[in-house]
Parts: C-alpha cells; sequence; structure tokens
C-alpha cells in the first residue's frame, strides 16, 4: 500500500473524531465519495480536481515531517520501545524522555557572542 491513502479508512476517521481532532488524509488516488457532509468529501473532490497539493498546504500537512522527525530522534537517541506495560507510567516514561531530548537539543545550541 503506497503512503497516501494507507490511512484512509473509516476507522481512521472515527479514531480521529473519538480524540475530537481534524483529521489530515490524503486520500487514496482512486477513493469515492463517503455520505453526504462527511469531512473526508472535501479532500477527494480536492484529489479529483487536481488540488491535493493545494490542501496539503493550505492545512499544513507537510509539517508531518517534523513530527515523524522527533519521533526518529526520539527512538534512535533513547529507545524505540516501552518497558513499562501501565498506560499511564508509559505516558510518564514518554514524557520522561522527551524532557531529556528537550535538554539534550538545548546543550547542542549553539552560544551566540555579540561582538563588540
Amino acid at each position: 500500500m503506497s503512503a497516501d491513502g494507507a490511512y484512509d479508512t473509516r476507522q481512521s476517521y472515527q479514531e480521529v473524531q473519538r480524540k475530537r481532532a481534524v483529521a489530515l488524509i490524503p486520500p487514496r488516488k482512486n477513493a469515492g465519495l463517503w455520505e453526504p457532509g462527511h469531512p473526508r468529501n472535501a479532500v477527494v473532490q480536492a484529489l479529483k480536481q487536481g488540488e491535493l497539493e493545494n490542501w496539503k498546504r493550505d492545512n499544513a500537512y507537510h509539517l508531518r515531517s517534523l513530527s515523524k522527525t522527533a519521533m526518529y530522534r526520539f527512538k534512535q537517541l533513547l529507545s524505540d520501545k516501552l518497558s513499562l506495560r501501565c498506560y499511564n507510567a508509559q505516558v510518564g516514561e514518554i514524557m520522561a524522555g522527551v524532557c531529556a531530548l528537550n535538554k539534550m537539543s538545548r546543550l547542542g545550541m549553539p552560544a551566540r557572542q555579540l561582538s563588540e
């Protein structure tokens, strides 16, 4: 399955809606419209009109690469697996990792010196 459309499923949209978020999922190349009024239909129409790139730009879809980069760094520097089983403990484990990653990022930032 190609990257575009991999999450273009009713289950994905239901999960996004359950979390009260806005779905920014590009449709499959052969996508059809769903029931009238579904937010996905606007994206499908943009695809069919050759305006999917405009939709991606207008919705800041390309910013997803920043989150992908952050997750890659987290997994490479800290761990690609969680060691705790309890969900709340996993959240704490991730937050501790994020704090450590942020601290490492600050340590690696160049110090700016003003010239006189």
